[in-house]
């Protein structure tokens, strides 16, 4: 992938086309044989990073149709960010080199539909480090509300752009990446009612 041209807008437009393979029940499972395998033993070089949920239903290299190698993942319940989400993604991005930085948020979202549940009815905050979750979801819950959200749709269109806008707020080092031009950054929307990948906005491309 290293001998490629740098192109972020070809990248995404790739990831695209293969989630509507995918979508429409005809993948082609790409880069996952043993001499893929074995062309990695080496190193990797993705030319893209995705943060996204921890959800079951929620497998990138699947819903994008990509294989080994393809996609540096990074994954916590709701997608929220913590240190350790950070240097992973400046990992990506500096060190790795990816071109496209995508924050995937998805439909049927457990940890938006409990922060919702929080903030909009009053229910009881998770225990333990879960507050984490919902602490980081709240916020975007009531945006969506302040702009005439109010569906599990509109949630979760708006904590997917707020986490990429934490992501860049943060971030120094993808900051600095993307208004360098060298990273493009997506914020979007899996649907599991019909497997496809919405986009909610980008830079860069």
């Amino acid at each position: 992938m290293n001998a490629q041209p740098h192109d972020p807008a070809s990248v995404w437009k790739g990831l695209l086309e293969g989630n509507r393979r995918f979508a429409a029940g005809t993948p082609e499972h790409p880069n996952q044989s043993i001499t893929r395998r074995k062309e990695l033993q080496g190193g990797q070089n993705p030319r893209a990073a995705i943060l996204t949920c921890g959800d079951s239903r929620v497998p990138v290299e699947l819903l994008f149709d990509v294989g080994l190698g393809d996609i540096f993942t990074v994954r916590t319940a709701g997608q929220v960010v913590d240190s350790a989400v950070l240097a992973s993604l400046e990992y990506a991005v500096a060190v790795l080199g990816v071109e496209v930085l995508i924050v995937l948020g998805h439909e049927s979202c457990g940890a938006v539909k409990a922060t919702s549940e929080v903030v909009l009815q009053g229910r009881d905050v998770l225990t333990g480090h879960q507050r984490t979750i919902i602490e980081q979801i709240a916020p975007s819950i009531l945006e969506a509300q302040s702009k005439g959200g109010h569906t599990a749709e509109h949630f979760e269109r708006a904590h997917a752009q707020a986490i990429l806008e934490k992501v860049m707020q943060l971030s120094l080092v993808v900051h600095q990446h993307v208004d360098a031009g060298e990273v493009a950054v997506v914020a979007a929307r899996y649907r599991l009612k019909d497997g496809r990948v919405e986009t909610i906005s980008t830079e860069g491309l």
